[in-house]
């Protein structure tokens, strides 16, 4: 088949022929198929669950997001892009989807999680504020932290509402002339050249000029280069009853990340569950293939939520409103990844957002779509590169790239409009459906995961079959610059 230019409309004759196919319509997914059918793309975006569902990372009524951003100075100028993308998308949509509160993180005057912040305000320039836990206390009263803990307070912090997100852009890309599917498995893609795609589900077959994968957990799946190097973990949230309703308000509680001897939390106002909402990152350290990760919730996954919440926020510990799991998906060094396809310039993909990725998800969106139609992109992800695991070199290290590497081969594309290792043939996802095969567990992203369910030892959840992820290795060089590798998550 003769492949259209990819700037030109596919005509109506080519029913299954897109110029992009987006797998995985959450929040990086939905915006992705967005920003293409805006550009005149003819995009199919394919959802294996509901649009939107409870099943991966992109649910649970919040998604903290904050300016204060201790992790890397390469995310700074990316926020400040996702900032504009998400007023926008909520003027077309025309209801609240980004909540402004304020952000705290807070910790001992010598950790990781304040002395990061507070250097991002710093060097970024950002407006803020350093209080002792004693003026926490006195301006939030809802917080109740040690005297000796040291906070940054950052007023551009709030929250997002994912679910109304990503109905939003669905909506938005429908609108400019996208086809969303939702409840169609992808079994499989194959490459066409260089020049296309041809992708398998439950429901038919599709052919494409480009493919975007943004299907989170199950990415490792469909890209093989990637197990190992994608791992999702097991997440609980829990949502309390406050004592007093009033001190956990938005406009007197700001969504926070606390860093304590019990471990690291974060945590909301009220909103869209009448409760306080609480996790804590690593949550018992549960790794595993996307299918085998266990989304029922046990009364040990409450306590451990209840205990820190009793003696850091203790009006908000009321009686339990809801509790739910949802999955991360990490990388060895807790760091994104955003590239073309090693082998397959058509191919793109944003994977491994290590809990902290739904506040990015509009300005990624972007950025694939600039992938899938350019093959480059003119925000600055070369961090992001899967490359940096094969030469050993941490993030941020300047190096090469996919993006670059087929560019320089001449098998990149023009340069973007600036005012907006092998595929898998036929690659088979592992099933997770009710009475459907599911993998082995595997290995965590980091040194201690543990398998899903290790700590349950005797409740009898254990998937049967399948294969086992190989072990992430050690990356020389992935701590930070003072020894540390922090772990983050903004849920």
């Amino acid at each position: 088949m003769m492949r259209p230019h990819a700037d030109r409309r596919v005509g109506p004759a080519f029913t299954n022929r897109y110029n992009t196919i987006v797998v995985g319509v959450g929040g990086m997914g939905s915006a992705t198929a967005y920003y293409l059918a805006r550009r005149g793309q003819r995009v199919l975006g394919l959802e294996r669950y509901d649009v939107p569902h409870d099943q991966g990372s992109s649910h649970g009524q919040t998604r903290i997001i904050r300016m204060a951003y201790y992790e890397h100075p390469s995310y700074v100028m990316l926020l400040r892009r996702a900032y504009e993308l998400w007023r926008e998308i909520e003027r077309q949509a025309a209801e609240p989807l980004l909540h402004i509160t304020g952000s705290i993180d807070a910790g001992a005057a010598d950790s990781w999680v304040f002395k990061g912040s507070l250097r991002s305000c710093v060097e970024h320039e950002l407006q803020h504020e350093v209080l002792t836990g004693t003026e926490l206390s006195r301006r939030f009263p809802g917080y109740q932290l040690p005297p000796e803990t040291l906070g940054v307070l950052q007023p551009d912090g709030g929250y997002l509402v994912p679910e109304r997100c990503i109905v939003s852009y669905a909506n938005a890309a429908m609108r400019h002339g996208a086809e969303i599917h939702g409840r169609e498995e992808v079994e499989g893609w194959e490459p066409l050249g260089d020049d296309g795609v041809r992708v398998h589900t439950t429901r038919g077959v599709y052919e494409a000029d480009s493919l975007v994968i943004t299907a989170g957990a199950w990415n490792d799946q469909l890209l093989d280069f990637l197990p190992g190097l994608a791992v999702p973990e097991r997440q609980v949230l829990a949502w309390f009853q406050p004592q007093r309703p009033e001190l956990f308000d938005p406009s007197i509680f700001p969504v926070f990340n606390l860093l304590v001897e019990e471990g690291r939390y974060y945590g909301f106002p009220v909103h869209g569950v009448p409760g306080f909402k609480i996790g804590k990152y690593h949550h018992f350290e549960e790794s595993g293939p996307a299918g085998s990760i266990d989304f029922d919730v046990y009364p040990e996954d409450e306590d451990v939520l209840r205990e820190v919440t009793s003696r850091y926020f203790p009006q908000g510990v009321g009686p339990t409103m809801t509790l739910k799991t949802c999955m991360f998906t990490n990388t060895p060094d807790n760091h994104f990844l955003i590239d073309l396809h090693p082998r397959h310039p058509q191919v793109a993909y944003a994977s491994a957002c290590s809990g902290h990725g739904f506040k990015f998800a509009s300005v990624v969106g972007e950025i694939l779509a600039d992938l899938a139609q350019h093959r480059q992109t003119r925000h600055a992800i070369d961090v992001f590169s899967h490359e940096r695991f094969l030469s050993g070199m941490p993030m941020g290290t300047p190096g090469e790239t996919a993006v670059r590497r087929h560019t320089l081969a001449g098998r990149g594309r023009a340069e973007p409009d600036t005012g907006s290792p092998h595929a898998h043939p036929r690659a088979t996802l592992g099933r997770t459906s009710s009475g459907r095969p599911r993998p082995s567990v595997g290995h965590g992203a980091g040194a201690g995961h543990r398998p899903v369910g290790a700590h349950r030892a005797g409740l009898g959840h254990r998937p049967a079959g399948g294969h086992r992820l190989p072990t992430s290795r050690p990356i020389a060089g992935s701590d930070r610059h003072d020894g540390f590798t922090p772990t983050w998550s903004d849920r």
